[in-house]
């Protein structure tokens, strides 16, 4: 992606999430957001993203009215790293972000999947400009 195209998309979703968290607005901006094809070395990810965690966070991690979406300027590494992602798919998590309830322990994901399935997200961000 080009680096401007993706800072603007950064500092919008930015924008966005501040102003309108969980929002209809903030969902019409996520659902205009296309990837590009996934590259071959994150499909793997893809597939096990799609068939664990997008009934949730959506197709190519958009969000639903289930759960939120990852392509969000919260879920950036700095704030939530690969381990919060880790603990939260062990463990489950308590709702602090968002108001979609509690995300509960995920154990049929061993920690191989796992590590593929934060691969594909961390493209799908780098790729709207959340690094």
């Amino acid at each position: 992606m080009r680096p401007l195209r993706a800072l603007r998309l950064t500092a919008a979703l930015a924008a966005i999430a501040l102003a309108c968290r969980g929002s209809e607005r903030e969902r019409d901006v996520l659902a205009r957001i296309e990837l590009p094809p996934t590259p071959a070395d994150h499909r793997e990810g893809e597939s096990l993203f799609t068939a664990n965690c997008a009934s949730c966070h959506g197709e190519s991690a958009r969000g639903t009215e289930q759960g939120p979406p990852l392509l969000h300027i919260i879920y950036e590494p700095s704030h939530h790293s690969d381990a919060s992602f880790v603990v939260a798919a062990q463990r489950g998590v308590a709702a602090h972000h968002w108001r979609f309830g509690n995300m509960p322990p995920q154990p049929q994901v061993d920690s191989a999947a796992l590590r593929k399935i934060i691969a594909y997200v961390r493209w799908a961000q780098r790729e709207v400009g959340i690094d």
